[in-house]
């Protein structure tokens, strides 16, 4: 499978409610989110999508939630919004904007340090 895809580094808030120290208090991370599209068989072009594309439309995404209380996207049924649940909501904010584009996969790992992320995977929802 051919694959391709770019990072963008946000500040973003969040707090794990009930929990001691820094965690239990409102704080910010310095994220990096990647994302990486795949598909099959190369577009007419020699393709599997164009970056200028992704890279608006990663650009619309995060700027909804630079330097911004996490909140705004926390599903009603989560005490907090985790790299994972973050890392969902990327890949549906993203795969309403990249629709028809013709890829099967849309991967998204969202980091919070050096070394650790979450992520998710799924073809993208038209």
């Amino acid at each position: 499978m051919y694959e391709t895809g770019l990072s963008r580094s946000f500040v973003a808030w969040h707090v794990f409610p009930g929990m001691d120290g820094p965690e239990g208090q409102l704080h910010s991370h310095d994220y990096r989110v990647e994302v990486v599209v795949s598909r099959e068989r190369l577009d007419d072009r020699g393709l599997v999508c164009d970056l200028d594309l992704l890279q608006e439309t990663m650009d619309k995404v995060v700027s909804a939630i630079d330097d911004k209380d996490l909140d705004l996207v926390r599903p009603p049924d989560s005490e907090a919004v985790t790299v994972e649940l973050l890392a969902g909501w990327f890949h549906s904010e993203l795969s309403g904007l990249i629709a028809g584009e013709g890829l099967d996969l849309l991967a998204v790992r969202v980091w919070e340090s050096q070394v650790a992320f979450g992520g998710y995977s799924a073809p993208p929802k038209n």
